[in-house]
């Protein structure tokens, strides 16, 4: 079904379009016009000359939307999709380009939670032209369902979240001991659940999460061979599936990625985690470098110059084992305090800069809390994933408490060279704020980090003296404690955001500012297993809404283990999961009122801007 997006001025319109329905023979069908054909070949000259319209030629590749972290949103998007008769039919929706603002706002959206009026509704953001009384039209016969949707092969299998298997996850990150000729060992290897494999063009192994190269080496040598075969046909292998098993290959320079997966994901999904693991490895070598170890011995053996780094690879592989919604979502969290406690920090971040200073950022608890940036740049999500990685994921960073001075490159900034970065993590106190003595240890949900990057290696001492005077300042003015306490709330339940709402978990995107929200896991996921459980769901929702083919951007589904809902516009995403049992008019009323707290909470939920010079 092809839904245009509103008028750029969502402040004005008074008129909030839904999906509309019409019946024939007893069943709901789209009310749509067949699309005109397109032009004859003798008559293409004519369009040259006629006026731009909204219907134009996309003049922007969803390639190069993808690349960088902007609101900005494809001109055109041409879907298929099959009809109940088995005809498929095949349209165009053009929606309007959304203004590159850091933060959209309805006209009646309230900046205050306190004794706001929940006017928002879902159908406000329906991209959709018409308007319904029945909350029920939201759903209809014509929402995108696995069933009736066109898909591609890669895409089909994901959808079945009653086939995802129980993890044992002190099982699957256990160490393997033992080579190829132990039947222990390759049993065990065999056992996980999810592998990830990085080897050399010339078939040398480089990494591999789980045992040793002598174990994986008959393995090594198989991907190879298949690699090889494909590569000397000019068509490089991209994925494939046996056994249940879905197999991704990411071929970069010189070096071949391979994930092997056994859970509900995608092979978009798992293409995004190998390219976070090269990354990963970019940020220590940097690509010139890498380029002239291959280059000047195509045989180079990568383990040595990545010796150390093995920990920040496994940390980064093991988040995606355990599901990551940053990874899923490509954004990140931010912690939510007052939009005046954020003015009061960044404020201070710029009071306390020095000039060697090229980003500061002070995150908790694995949230950013703050950043200070120069005017027209900012920091590449990807590149905030790999530091909070390294901060955050990896212990020996943490682990060592102090002060930290590490080189490092940030592929999505600049692949060519290193920064510096200072990192110092503090004890946040009733009485006191402290910086950790060495050895000391702090979990991840209460760690205070504030990292200092810069272009110039001999600026240790400035950054030193910025950070001294930053948590002086921080402490002085009260920051400090709006942190700490914000970081001991923790997040919300879904019941107190939405009180006796059905939905269980969620998760909202704001595409302007690339960052994503979500309430706490308690009460209804409390293990390891059941919050892996619920990531594939949102892996299976995920892959629904951005299969190649999916014509409407609106999804339903209901299995034996919940009901959910993806729902996708130019300006946000929003996941839920609710009880099997759950109707989907209480879905849909449920995700109204996450999209009207959220937009209520936004300058508390979202860094917005940070803090510029």
């Amino acid at each position: 079904m092809s839904m245009p997006v509103q008028g750029e001025d969502l402040r004005t319109d008074t008129s909030p379009p839904t999906i509309v329905m019409s019946q024939e023979d007893g069943q709901s069908v789209p009310r749509e016009e067949r699309p005109p054909l397109p032009p004859r070949p003798s008559e293409l000259t004519l369009l040259s000359s006629r006026p731009p319209t909204s219907q134009g030629p996309n003049t922007m590749t969803r390639g190069s939307l993808l690349s960088h972290a902007t609101t900005a949103v494809s001109m055109t998007d041409v879907n298929t999709y099959t009809k109940g008769d088995g005809l498929r039919e095949t349209h165009s929706s053009t929606p309007k380009r959304v203004p590159s603002s850091p933060s959209v706002r309805r006209f009646d959206s309230t900046r205050n939670s306190d004794g706001a009026e929940d006017t928002s509704s879902v159908k406000s953001f329906m991209p959709s032209a018409q308007m319904s009384d029945d909350m029920a039209s939201l759903f209809g016969d014509g929402i995108h369902s696995t069933s009736t949707t066109v898909m591609s092969s890669e895409d089909r299998e994901v959808h079945h979240i009653d086939h995802e298997v129980d993890i044992d996850f002190d099982r699957e990150f256990a160490e393997i001991h033992g080579d190829d000729q132990d039947d222990t060992a390759i049993h065990a290897w065999k056992s996980k659940k999810k592998h990830f494999l990085i080897l050399s063009a010339a078939g040398k192994p480089i990494y591999t999460r789980h045992g040793s190269d002598t174990l994986i080496s008959n393995y090594v040598g198989i991907i190879q061979t298949i690699l090889s075969f494909y590569q000397s046909a000019s068509d490089p292998l991209r994925s494939f599936t046996a056994g249940g098993a879905k197999f991704v290959v990411l071929s970069q320079t010189n070096l071949f990625l391979v994930a092997i997966s056994n859970l509900l994901e995608s092979e978009a999904q798992l293409r995004v985690q190998l390219e976070a693991l090269y990354m990963q490895i970019l940020s220590t070598l940097t690509l010139p470098t890498l380029t002239h170890l291959f280059s000047v011995r195509p045989s180079t053996d990568l383990r040595r110059p990545l010796q150390g780094t093995e920990v920040l690879l496994s940390s980064l592989a093991d988040s995606f084992t355990r599901g990551s919604p940053s990874t899923l979502l490509s954004s990140l969290e931010s912690l939510k305090i007052r939009k005046s406690h954020r003015q009061v920090i960044n404020n201070t971040l710029l009071k306390a800069r020095v000039d060697d200073l090229l980003y500061g950022l002070i995150a908790a608890g694995g949230r950013l809390v703050s950043v200070v940036r120069p005017k027209k740049h900012s920091l590449h999500p990807g590149d905030l994933q790999l530091l909070f990685n390294m901060l955050f994921e990896a212990d020996g960073i943490k682990a060592g408490g102090g002060e930290s001075w590490i080189p490092v490159c940030l592929p999505g900034f600049n692949n060519k060279g290193y920064l510096y970065m200072y990192v110092s993590f503090l004890n946040l106190t009733e009485t006191n704020v402290r910086e950790m003595g060495d050895d000391e240890h702090v979990a991840k949900e209460d760690a205070v980090a504030i990292i200092l990057l810069s272009a110039n290696k001999e600026s240790f001492e400035s950054m030193r003296s910025m950070k001294d005077y930053l948590v002086h300042e921080l402490g002085r003015n009260r920051s400090m404690h709006v942190i700490q306490t914000a970081v001991q709330n923790g997040r919300p339940s879904p019941t107190e955001i939405v009180p006796g709402t059905v939905i269980r978990h969620f998760l909202y995107k704001s595409k302007g500012n690339v960052q994503f929200c979500m309430p706490s896991y308690l009460p209804h996921y409390q293990t390891l297993n059941q919050r892996r459980q619920l990531l594939s769901l949102y892996h299976c929702l995920h892959a629904s809404a951005h299969t190649k083919y999916a014509s409407v951007k609106v999804h339903h589904s209901v299995s034996s283990s919940a009901t959910t809902l993806a729902w996708i516009t130019p300006m946000f995403e929003l996941y839920c999961v609710a009880g099997p049992l759950t109707g989907r008019n209480a879905l849909a009323q449920g995700a109204n009122r996450v999209v009207q707290w959220v937009q209520r909470e936004e300058e508390r939920l979202f860094l917005i801007g940070g803090a510029v010079f």
